[in-house]
């Protein structure tokens, strides 16, 4: 993730930057090829939903993530506290003195949520054209999985839609 991180804020400054780009599709490519995931549960519910979200308009799949990822982690880092609060300080550096789990956890969304804006991706659904009114068949088309920090509902994605406009 860091390296996903430093490489497309030179991507974003220098679209014609090979290294940076080339560096992305590494990264891309060990995130999906599952060797990361063995030994470890995983949670593939915000892609879920991103892919319904895709279903539901034209945005691509990064982007629909992008938009709604903060929502989604905010609602379930407390499942998951160690783990986001890892996050915090091996990602984004955010210091731990003083501060609880779910501190450090807050931080590193917030800072996940800032670099989304500064990358200039999604940083809410509406603006890849999802609207009220298509927040029900988007929870409905977001298939649920069971692995992941905790089963989700139905009405659970819904609320993370209605975070995410």
């Amino acid at each position: 993730m860091r390296s996903v991180i430093a490489s497309s804020r030179v991507a974003v400054k220098n679209p014609d930057d090979y290294e940076a780009r080339s560096n992305l599709m590494w990264s891309s490519t060990w995130a999906l090829n599952t060797l990361i995931g063995c030994g470890k549960s995983e949670d593939w519910m915000v892609h879920m939903i991103g892919h319904a979200i895709g279903a539901y308009t034209d945005a691509t799949h990064g982007m629909a993530l992008a938009g709604v990822s903060a929502a989604y982690y905010r609602h379930i880092m407390e499942d998951g506290l160690g783990r986001f609060a890892r996050f915090a300080t091996a990602v984004w550096g955010i210091p731990s003195e003083g501060k609880t789990d779910r501190q450090l956890a807050e931080e590193g969304i917030d800072a996940l949520a800032a670099w989304i804006k500064e990358i200039g991706a999604a940083s809410e659904i509406s603006s890849l054209g999802v609207t009220p009114e298509m927040i029900d068949g988007i929870a409905d088309a977001s298939i649920i999985l069971p692995g992941g920090y905790r089963r989700m509902t139905r009405g659970e994605i819904v609320e993370i839609l209605r975070e995410s406009l």
